[in-house]
């Protein structure tokens, strides 16, 4: 029997603007994604699943190579992946899977839209990025497919002429002709990204409609490191009182994009009904949460917890909710091992098959899940520069350790909204060194570049080491041995015989 596998994504899209998630208070927002809900009651809908990196490019980096953008190269946008990294469509096509690419890619350095050149391990006959996606334009529809505007004259704009719908068709196209074959197809919109173009009703379906505030819209980041009341500017200092959050556009299009997605659930039940369904988006939107807007260096939920939905005909029991923590690195191993596939040892993730079949709710994938940082875009100066990052979240509680500002501890279970920074809270001593020890540990494991000592030394950190130019004192060496001959050891130019060893 074929095995197919469809992965979908949107990009900026909250968790809370997926109506099958309620929000933290278990109120609904009001926005409306009936398709992506139904693939939520037809399969498995994970409550705590994370972004590697809430940015574009980086986030996506690991949801297709199975690294971290620490270890892959994307760690900002607009850098490429690592010569030496492979993505799961080469992984797959390697192993005799007919794989496609359709939509935003984000990693080959170029700008915004990409280059519009296939990579490898994918199918050249069914590449569409966003420059692929521009070529067809006049430069006149070009300027129209990037302006709000654009919805508001001449009657707005058709569902033909947005890349969602170009997307879609180009899918379509893929499941009916090549559904019987082992394959991965990658469905990735840009919507509801910005300029958030949507024809009717959806342009103007959320005109009237405020979006509900979250207590956070008033924290006052008392007590919360520096670079974040940078980051607010004069929202450090509003009065909040009367604070709404309205986005037609943005929810219009959040709802035109699971239309879309609808189209191509219904396909994949037409014409591949036993595919493994892959949902989620890169990252989320602050909205003005902590009085901060768009996304970047913090691990706040607003943009770091993320809608993963998966489903599977026979595999996935229907309705199913998995509440322990989860993680975009995870995909790939995921993806390997429903295909058959061994999951090499360089990936940084684990299978989330287990967790299909987890009848008690007692399987637990992860103990932890792990965030970075460590700037937006290198082709701007804004976003706060070179902001350093690193977290890890264990169901409960989350540490965030910021190298160039104060540190921060959350307990989500007392401060779902995060407002009270626990990171001097002496009963929690014990839990915040913890989490700063599987932390340290995680960076040494993936082969961090930016690991060392100051990452220990914290000013709360009273029992850490004496800082030392050696720290460890260890080498870790990459194994990619599926693509590449065993590194050699620099002390006897001989194949190493363990990758980890004291340097």
């Amino acid at each position: 029997m074929a095995k197919k596998i469809v992965i979908i994504m949107t990009d900026t899209q909250r968790t809370d603007m997926v109506s099958c998630y309620s929000r933290r208070d278990g109120k609904n927002a009001g926005v409306k994604t009936p398709h992506i809900d139904s693939i939520a009651t037809d399969g498995i809908r994970f409550n705590k699943a994370y972004t590697t990196q809430p940015v574009c490019g980086p986030a996506r980096s690991a949801i297709f190579t199975g690294l971290f953008p620490h270890s892959n190269g994307v760690c900002t946008n607009s850098v490429s992946l690592y010569d030496n990294v492979k993505t799961v469509g080469q992984r797959m096509s390697d192993n005799g899977f007919h794989t496609a690419y359709i939509g935003k890619w984000h990693l080959d350095g170029g700008d915004y839209f990409g280059t519009g050149k296939c990579p490898d391990g994918w199918d050249k006959n069914y590449w569409y990025d966003m420059r692929c996606y521009l070529e067809e334009l006049s430069d006149e529809d070009r300027l129209r497919s990037r302006q709000q505007d654009s919805m508001r004259k001449d009657g707005g704009i058709s569902e033909d002429f947005t890349y969602g719908h170009r997307c879609s068709e180009k899918a379509i196209d893929f499941l009916k002709t090549k559904g019987e074959e082992d394959f991965l197809l990658v469905v990735s919109y840009d919507e509801p990204h910005g300029p958030c173009l949507c024809p009717e009703p959806y342009a103007s379906m959320y005109n009237s409609h405020e979006f509900p505030l979250s207590p956070n819209i008033y924290d006052s980041l008392e007590n919360k490191p520096d670079y974040q009341k940078v980051w607010a500017g004069n929202a450090l200092y509003e009065d909040r009182s009367k604070a709404k959050i309205r986005g037609g556009y943005f929810f219009g299009c959040n709802t035109f994009v699971d239309y879309e997605i609808g189209r191509i659930y219904d396909a994949i039940k037409k014409y591949a009904d036993d595919a493994l369904v892959i949902y989620t988006s890169d990252h989320g939107d602050f909205l003005g949460s902590h009085r901060l807007n768009n996304k970047g260096p913090a691990a706040y939920d607003e943009i770091a917890h993320i809608p993963l939905i998966m489903q599977c005909k026979g595999l996935i029991e229907p309705g199913k909710i998995y509440d322990a923590p989860v993680s975009h690195i995870d995909i790939v191993p995921t993806v390997l091992d429903f295909a058959g596939i061994p999951v090499p040892k360089i990936l940084q993730g684990k299978s989330l098959i287990p967790a299909f079949k987890n009848t008690e709710h007692t399987i637990r994938v992860n103990e932890y899940v792990f965030i970075e940082f460590e700037r937006y875009e290198i082709d701007h100066d804004g976003f706060g520069g070179w902001q350093p990052m690193r977290a890890v979240y264990d169901g409960r509680y989350k540490l965030s350790v910021n190298i160039m500002s104060s540190d921060e501890l959350y307990d989500l279970e007392n401060d779902p909204y995060e407002i009270c920074n626990l990171i001097s809270e002496e009963s929690l001593k014990e839990v915040r060194n913890h989490l700063h020890d599987i932390l340290l540990e995680w960076q040494n494991s993936t082969r961090d570049p930016l690991r060392g000592y100051y990452w220990e030394t914290r000013p709360w950190r009273t029992d850490a080491r004496k800082p030392t130019w050696e720290y460890t004192g260890m080498t870790r060496q990459r194994e990619n041995e599926e693509y590449e001959p065993r590194q050699l050891d620099y002390d006897t130019g001989l194949a190493m015989t363990e990758a980890v060893r004291q340097k």
